[in-house]
Formats: C-alpha cells, structure tokens, sequence
C-alpha cells in the first residue's frame, strides 16, 4: 500500500470542537489513513492517504461539503 499526504489550507478560523468534527468527516473518507490539524497551525489540515483508494479532489471536496473555504497546498 502506497501513502500519500495533503495540506489542505482552510480559510476559515476553527475552534478545537470544529477542527475535531472536520477531522472525523475526513476519516470517513475510504482511503484516509490519517487527517490532523497541529497546534500552531489551527488552518493547515494534513492528510495522509492511500492514492490508490482516493484522490485529493475528493478530499477537499470533503472539506468544501462543510461549507468552508479551502485549497490544496503543494499541488
């Protein structure tokens, strides 16, 4: 199994409940190994994922479906 990561930059500032939920949302994805947001960084959403499973298109739609305003960082 290969992995992959993503930054997702999420525009909007989110409180610890909203980071936790987000977070959630994106495990439910099949193919997501392990989405987190770190300390410090409350707007970057780092998402390790198999590729062959799911793509980062679908995970930001994942993001965007919660109404937030985000982009992928690095692609």
């Amino acid at each position: 199994m290969s992995i992959s990561d993503i930054l997702i930059h999420v525009n909007e500032p989110l409180n610890h409940q909203q980071r936790h939920s987000l977070e959630e949302a994106v495990r439910e994805v099949d193919g997501v190994v392990a989405p987190r947001f770190n300390d410090g960084t409350e707007h970057l959403l780092l998402v390790a994922f198999n590729p062959a499973v799911t793509n980062t298109k679908t995970l930001l739609s994942k993001v965007k479906s919660y109404g937030y305003h985000a982009q992928l960082i690095g692609v």
